[in-house]
């Protein structure tokens, strides 16, 4: 019986499901499709606008007291396209798909899917919540469900869809930590043989090589406070570093404020701990050792968006977390909606061999495989290609654990 030739359809709907199946940061987080694009294309630059749902403060009595309903957005930029190319025969179409897939659409779906994931993992610069030491690997099992606190106090849903990502130095320490736990006698089982934490303190483990290390920045003097600021702001004023220092602060770099408590999102009391801020821009200290950064969260003491329970204080003390120049690698426990991948479908050519799109609304996924034809080799040059762009979308749903 003559052999039947793979059909590029066939191929790119292949490819789109081991892709995936390759993912693993990404398979926990909350993933945006747009078929607006499914005739014409995306392009890089694309801007897909993400809703977050409204906050309202409520009232007390029988006093009608209407509030406004501010929805909020995110923009995820389509910023990054990225592919592989590969050459195949006419011999090659002949293998079934699962030999095709094999030798061929495995292992170069597998290298797009490893960037998606490396991409999104650098988000951790947008999380402001920590937990663990920086420099040292979290050998207990109560980082973990500390780091489970801090979503709890931001309002976390408890729906089963918070993940913990981690490298493979903290995947070993804390199996090993737990391995003489009392538990389950199936899941230790399961840790032993597979050497992974699988479900477990209400997460689902994931470990993978692409997290991100960060490095504190220099630090140097004692810094505070210079002055109160406004409700809702974005920047802090700061004073006594040592002066004109390079990058004194790193984007990513975490830090407290003396007095400056965390809020329930909902309920707006304090949880007593200190709100973490993150600084989202690389910045350096003066000639006078004045510092104004960009953080995150916004410094809110009331009204709907409410994120601490007093401004600071003037010359209240800052504490940054870690010592100056530290290399922490960065786990991140997150829910599904801290994060958000949003994918496009990329426009197919005119003037080739072969052109095929495969969408999946439900995984929020497109991939594009193009084919042409060298006549010279007897070849079928290929690429396959992904759009896609990452944002934070509540990155109060995420914590940081350091390593």
């Amino acid at each position: 019986m003559a052999n039947t030739l793979l059909t590029i359809s066939m191929i790119t709907r292949e490819a789109l499901r081991v892709l995936e199946n390759n993912l693993t940061f990404t398979k926990g987080v909350n993933r945006q499709y747009d078929d607006r694009f499914g005739v014409e294309g995306a392009k890089i630059g694309t801007v897909l606008n993400v809703r977050k749902p409204p906050r309202y403060v409520g009232r007390t009595g029988a006093t009608l007291s209407v509030e406004d309903a501010t929805e909020t957005q995110v923009a995820v930029t389509l910023d990054t396209q990225f592919g592989v190319d590969i050459n195949f025969t006419s011999e090659d179409l002949a293998l079934k798909i699962d030999d095709f897939s094999k030798r061929f659409i495995t292992p170069a779906v597998a290298t797009i899917a490893n960037k998606i994931d490396n991409t999104g993992l650098a988000l951790y610069t947008s999380v402001y919540n920590s937990v663990g030491a920086p420099g040292t690997t979290p050998n207990a099992l109560l980082t973990y469900l500390q780091a489970g606190v801090k979503l709890d106090n931001n309002a976390a849903p408890m729906d089963g869809q918070r993940s913990v990502v981690i490298t493979p130095l903290m995947q070993a320490t804390i199996v090993d930590a737990l391995k003489g736990l009392f538990q389950q006698a199936s899941a230790i089982a399961s840790q032993y043989r597979r050497g992974q934490m699988g479900t477990a303190i209400g997460f689902d483990w994931f470990m993978d090589q692409n997290c991100n290390t960060h490095t504190v920045g220099p630090l140097g003097g004692t810094p505070l406070c210079n002055g109160v600021p406004s409700s809702g702001a974005t920047t802090l004023v700061t004073d006594g570093w040592t002066s004109a220092a390079a990058a004194r602060l790193k984007k990513g770099d975490i830090f407290t404020i003396a007095g400056v408590n965390s809020v329930n999102p909902q309920s707006r009391q304090s949880t007593g701990e200190a709100q973490q801020f993150v600084v989202t821009a690389d910045v350096s200290s003066d000639g006078s050792g004045n510092l104004t950064a960009a953080i995150s969260p916004a410094i809110t003491n009331s009204g709907a968006f409410q994120t601490v329970d007093a401004l600071p204080a003037d010359n209240a003390a800052i504490t940054v977390v870690g010592a100056a120049s530290t290399a922490s690698p960065q786990g991140l426990l997150h829910h599904k909606d801290a994060f958000t991948l949003a994918m496009a479908d990329l426009p197919l050519p005119q003037g080739t061999d072969m052109a095929a799109r495969v969408s999946d609304d439900q995984l929020g996924m497109s991939i594009r495989l193009i084919r042409d034809y060298d006549i010279n080799n007897d070849k079928f040059p290929c690429r396959l290609d992904v759009l896609y762009g990452w944002a934070a979308l509540r990155p109060e749903l995420a914590c940081r654990i350091q390593g």
